[in-house]
């Protein structure tokens, strides 16, 4: 099953890359779930931070956008969901 990592635009973004590049090394490829264009911002700096991590490994990942309806106190929102996953060079 997939790990699924929630972002939010106060997320640390060095907190999230470190939990990404882990997660990948594991199973190769985590989910990421953000909401709004804040979370969205710390998620895609924490990608490129992440990426930066695991280049000398060998490890290239991609990333794969999508929406998601999601409830959050009782009311549906829709979410962007990040697949990202490694493609060893």
């Amino acid at each position: 099953m997939v790990q699924v990592l929630k972002v939010s635009s106060k997320s640390n973004p060095n907190s999230v890359a470190g939990a990404i590049a882990g997660i990948i090394k594991e199973e190769n490829s985590v989910e990421i779930q953000v909401i709004g264009a804040g979370a969205l911002n710390q998620a895609i700096k924490a990608i490129a931070i992440a990426r930066g991590f695991l280049a000398p490994a060998g490890y290239d990942l991609v990333c794969a956008p999508s929406f998601r309806e999601i409830e959050v106190d009782g009311k549906i929102k829709t979410a962007i969901k990040l697949k990202v996953e490694a493609k060893e060079e």
